[in-house]
């Protein structure tokens, strides 16, 4: 008879995204693994495989979760300038013990670059998702008068990813929440 598993699947999966993100894959071993997932080394490898497996998991949900937060700040009634405020802004305001935490996502991009496919496959779908809403409101934007009439919205859309990734790294090198509302003050400025 099969044994029930005596772990909650979604927290463990938190856990290695924790421990993921703090010392990236190399960083990482099984045994951390195991200790901040508290589960066994047989019901890690039946539950989620091996070591790549479980990262490439724990990536795939990191950047749904990440980019749900994005897009939700995106959306609104508000105006297309307001809409990219608030996205960047709320990264800012984030509390330290989670703004301090690294991002996989630019880890992943950090720690691999184009050298993994599957890595690339992930981190390329997350950056396209983000561009995407990102071009969209930049579009909305224009029409509305909020931005430019002749901004570059290819250019903006990659100027505001790399503002977010560098607001990113910024926060888990300890800039304080002062600065990285200041850096998305600055990136609003060029849109207008």
């Amino acid at each position: 008879m099969a044994r029930h598993k005596e772990f909650d699947r979604d927290e463990a999966l938190s856990a290695a995204i924790r421990v993921f993100s703090d010392h990236g894959y190399e960083g990482t071993s099984t045994d951390d693994l195991l200790k901040a997932m508290k589960i066994s080394r047989q019901s890690m490898y039946d539950t989620f495989g091996d070591k790549r497996s479980l990262y490439l998991e724990a990536l795939k949900r990191y950047n749904a979760d990440s980019l749900a937060r994005i897009l939700a700040d995106l959306k609104g009634d508000r105006s297309a300038l307001a809409r990219i405020e608030v996205a960047l802004v709320a990264f800012a305001a984030r509390p330290a013990s989670e703004a301090t935490r690294c991002c996989l996502g630019v880890s992943a991009i950090c720690e691999f670059g184009r050298a993994d496919a599957e890595v690339a496959t992930l981190t390329d779908e997350a950056s396209r998702i983000l561009s995407s809403s990102l071009e969209s409101v930049i579009r909305a934007g224009i029409a509305s008068g909020d931005f430019a009439a002749d901004l570059d919205v290819t250019s903006a859309v990659h100027f505001l990813g790399a503002t977010l990734s560098g607001m990113k790294v910024g926060a888990r090198g300890g800039a304080s929440p002062e600065t990285l509302t200041s850096i998305a003050h600055m990136a609003l400025k060029s849109l207008i």
